[in-house]
């Protein structure tokens, strides 16, 4: 596909094809990933509409995709993509660190536990009060200090700065529909990512190193993952979501 559009253009340089507009960019596409299915949803990483949800104004968790969505059509804006942001309790509670528009709801585990969250070194993917957004192992970020805008505690850990999680394997039986969170490796751009057919993780963090060009990556979740992608015409049900990491597009910021 890559070679045949780069011949395309250049025949429409040399005048001996028709030239047609470049479609506008969208922001989720279907990517074929070792003829595995994904989608890859991809924004600047200082994009001033990544954010964190997860409680309504009536108290209770947004828990679905379209709760969002007209929420956000209320207050004048409208939901590009989102995703689920990270692990969660029965109750629909953050698991590990969680902070939304500065609070913090949920404080950041430093140990290793049962279960992906706790198959250390896992991760936290966060908003600067400056905008930018960050994946940064989790006692990296301890050392930090800082008090983001936005941020979820996930794991594991898929990029730690270029080399896969050490406890991956090629042959890992455990296959499972998996989402996860990325940044490429000059900072620049955010890659969230969902897989369309049950992978195990190394293919999952392979896909983000080898195809996408993250130098960090982190799992969010698994089995339950959704997508909600307003380009694809995609709005996946399932379970109620916990927290909830999105897009969104403002009259100003078009």
């Amino acid at each position: 596909m890559r070679l045949f559009s780069s011949l395309l253009a250049a025949l429409c340089l040399a005048g001996l094809a028709a030239c047609q507009p470049n479609p506008p960019a969208r922001a989720c596409n279907e990517v074929t990933f070792e003829d595995q299915a994904f989608t890859v949803c991809h924004v600047a990483a200082n994009d001033p509409g990544i954010a964190l949800f997860h409680t309504h104004a009536d108290g209770a968790p947004y828990g679905e995709f379209d709760r969002l969505a007209e929420t956000v059509t209320e207050a004048g804006g409208t939901l590009l993509f989102a995703m689920n942001g990270g692990m969660y309790h029965e109750d629909r509670r953050p698991v590990g660190l969680y902070v939304e528009n500065g609070e913090e709801a949920a404080g950041l585990v430093t140990r290793a536990g049962p279960g992906n969250f706790g198959m250390l070194p896992n991760g936290v993917f966060w908003v600067d009060e400056a905008g930018g957004a960050h994946v940064t192992e989790t006692l990296a970020y301890d050392a930090l200090g800082i008090t983001p805008r936005f941020a979820t505690q996930s794991g594991p850990m898929l990029v730690i700065d270029g080399a896969l999680h050490p406890d991956f394997n090629a042959d890992g039986p455990s296959r499972k529909r998996r989402n996860g969170v990325g940044l490429s490796a000059d900072g620049t751009v955010l890659y969230f990512a969902i897989s369309d057919v049950p992978v195990n993780f190394h293919t999952f963090a392979r896909l983000f190193r080898d195809e996408l060009g993250a130098g960090n990556a982190l799992y969010l979740d698994g089995v339950v993952s959704r997508l909600y992608a307003a380009e694809l015409d995609r709005d996946e049900k399932g379970l109620t979501l916990g927290p909830i990491v999105a897009v969104t597009r403002t009259p100003a910021a078009n």
